[in-house]
């Protein structure tokens, strides 16, 4: 193994991997081409389906090999795909999920419009699997900054930070912008690797991405800490993810824990790191005030106390279309 650790390797996915001994893997994590003709650098995508689909068992096969029993399996693709992955996963492991990533893709006419991207995660051994429960801030109306969700009579067990993650995720959005892209066509947000990382990994863990692009899955372990090895049969992708590999180095705790960061803000964490994360954040005394004070490491948004329920309420009246009157 310590020939491939934190090397991002140029070759064929399937001779490589074939080269890693089992078991020896705590994560593995996949972004195929999606055989839709995308423009690629160097290689096509557009298989025939029976070849691509017998391509696609193959490295399946091997993720799940090389996977140690309480490691996880993670692959993202459409939903098309993801149905003959899952029938492929289940001979020789156990299903675990379905994560729905709200994603809204271009319309494609006489259909449904796509809106997610799915990523299937499974397991080698449900039993031995680590796994971290894991949380995301409360939404919050972008002009009131009050909850977007109506607790109800249960505001008093809120969870200062925010509820935990479910299996569908439309808090992390697809990369719009050229200025902040590779040369890539799919290329996937940091902060979605960091959250499926710190949901199945330990700080040190091994992360292997076959099919490595141009580095996300390699920025997010560094920036958490962890080990990985990344496979690419694009040259020029190689050497995009070795400079940003490179460059990147763990990103700083919050105390003695890893978090994930984008533009500035927490947007992941551990359930099980809360108490040691919890005093570097400002809450307020009544819980309840969740609904309309946002916590932040250092301070919180509020005005002063005895004025902070009005005033929002006035501005969520004038303003805001999430308001309702209680």
């Amino acid at each position: 193994m310590e020939k491939f650790l934190n090397q991002i390797i140029h070759g064929d996915c399937l001779e490589l991997m074939r080269q890693v001994p089992s078991d020896s893997v705590d994560v593995t994590f996949a972004d195929p081409p999606f055989n839709l003709k995308k423009k690629y650098n160097t290689y096509e995508d557009h298989r025939d389906e029976a070849a691509y689909l017998d391509w696609c068992q193959e490295w399946l096969f091997e993720m799940v090999r090389i996977t140690k029993p309480s490691g996880s399996i993670f692959v993202h693709n459409i939903p098309k795909w993801l149905t003959y992955y899952a029938g492929f996963l289940n001979e020789f492991a156990t299903f675990r999920h379905w994560i729905a990533w709200d994603a809204p893709t271009a319309p494609m006419g006489k259909t449904l419009q796509p809106s997610h991207y799915g990523i299937l995660f499974y397991v080698k051994d449900p039993k031995a699997n680590k796994f971290y429960e894991i949380r995301y801030p409360h939404k919050r109306c972008r002009k009131c900054g009050y909850l977007l969700k109506d607790y109800g009579g249960k505001k008093k067990i809120l969870h200062p930070f925010g509820p935990l993650v479910s299996d569908t995720w439309s808090d992390i959005h697809r990369i719009r912008h050229n200025k902040h892209r590779d040369a890539h066509p799919c290329q996937l947000p940091v902060h979605l690797l960091e959250r499926l990382i710190l949901m199945s990994t330990d700080d040190g863990d091994v992360i292997l991405d076959p099919f490595m692009g141009t580095g996300t899955t390699a920025v997010a372990a560094a920036r958490l800490g962890r080990s990985v090895i990344g496979i690419d049969v694009d040259s020029d992708y190689v050497d995009i993810t070795r400079r940003k590999f490179a460059q990147e180095a763990p990103h700083p705790k919050i105390g003695d824990v890893w978090v994930s960061f984008y533009r500035g803000e927490i947007v992941t964490i551990a359930d099980k790191d809360w108490e040691l994360l919890k005093p570097y954040f400002v809450i307020p005394e009544d819980v309840k005030h969740i609904d309309f004070e946002k916590i932040r490491g250092g301070r919180a948004i509020a005005t002063p106390k005895g004025q902070t329920s009005q005033l929002h309420l006035e501005i969520q009246e004038e303003y805001c279309e999430c308001y309702e009157a209680t």
